[in-house]
């Protein structure tokens, strides 16, 4: 039965029922979201879907609390909140809903909830602590998704529901942005193993337009390419490709000659027509056609040889 009601907890939020009802919301269009605490309402009834409220879990009768004596944990030990629960038992449909094809869903719904969904899970239940971001742990999710809540002194009937509302579009923005990344890199990967295999032996990977490159590098095992050229707006993109996912060293840095160069004083530095700008960090330079991107590209291989042949 399609539920009527979705139901969770009123007062303070946070970003556990926050994102569940963008999930939820999305599935159940029709359905009536209720913020209550009400036992006729947190009583599990075949109407609704009732989650982070409650004191039970059980799939069966819609009900997703984490709360309890004997909350429900993750395989590997790690605690679950109702945003977790909710994704178990509903990510699949939800990335349906969103168009993902069906040869992507496996992937989509383990890659977002280990990199977003558990650690909403881990902050919930005090597992993490935000501190551990640093002076950025203001700026986590979860924390930005409290500051949308009232105030201690507003105190207009329905502030917290509209707060709730607030909160709930924004974080919609978010989890739909996350998940159409991900989708876009699957795509990418397909574009750029065809790209490697056209590129053979040589260090340069030429890619039809901008793109996510590096995952579908790395798991072709091309460890022999080292820069990677592709068309912008209106000028050609050169950059160079990192050796882990979490750093900044690359593979192969761009000319120090180049650095911080623009226009005629790049042209100057590297000999060649068309150079129009190299970033002083050696990571990214462009140029106005193919031709003088791929020269470029061919001068930084040259003077990268050197190096690289010391680092293996």
């Amino acid at each position: 039965m399609t539920p009527e009601f979705l139901v969770t907890h009123s007062g303070g939020f946070h970003a556990d029922e926050v994102l569940s009802s963008v999930v939820l919301t999305r599935l159940f269009p029709q359905a009536k979201q209720v913020r209550s605490r009400a036992p006729e309402w947190i009583t599990p009834a075949a109407d609704r879907v009732i989650y982070d409220v409650g004191g039970f879990y059980d799939p069966q009768a819609r009900i997703f609390d984490h709360h309890q004596r004997g909350a429900p944990m993750r395989d590997s030990g790690q605690p679950y909140s109702s945003f977790g629960l909710i994704w178990k038992h509903y990510g699949r449909d939800y990335l349906l809903s969103l168009g993902i094809p069906e040869a992507h869903l496996e992937a989509i719904q383990a890659a977002f909830d280990e990199t977003f969904v558990l650690p909403i899970d881990l902050m919930d239940n005090g597992a993490v602590d935000p501190s551990v971001a640093g002076p950025l742990a203001d700026l986590t999710l979860p924390v930005l998704i409290e500051t949308l809540k009232p105030v201690f002194d507003e105190t207009e009937p329905g502030a917290d529901d509209r707060a709730f509302q607030s909160a709930l579009a924004i974080a919609r923005s978010f989890v739909e942005a996350r998940i159409a990344q991900s989708a876009a890199k699957l795509r990418a990967e397909a574009l750029v193993m065809q790209a490697i295999e056209l590129a053979g032996p040589s260090r340069i990977l030429e890619l039809p337009m901008g793109m996510p490159f590096r995952a579908a590098i790395v798991k072709a095992g091309a460890d022999h390419l080292l820069f990677v050229v592709h068309p912008r707006d209106r000028d050609w993109c050169l950059t160079g490709i990192r050796r882990a996912e979490d750093g900044f060293e690359l593979r192969a840095d761009l000319p120090a000659a180049w650095a911080g160069l623009s226009n005629g004083e790049l042209e100057m530095a590297c000999g060649i027509e068309g150079a129009t700008f190299c970033h002083r960090g050696r990571f990214i330079a462009a140029a106005r056609t193919r031709d003088a991107a791929l020269a470029m590209a061919e001068l930084a291989v040259r003077e990268a040889a050197p190096v690289i042949s010391d680092k293996s």
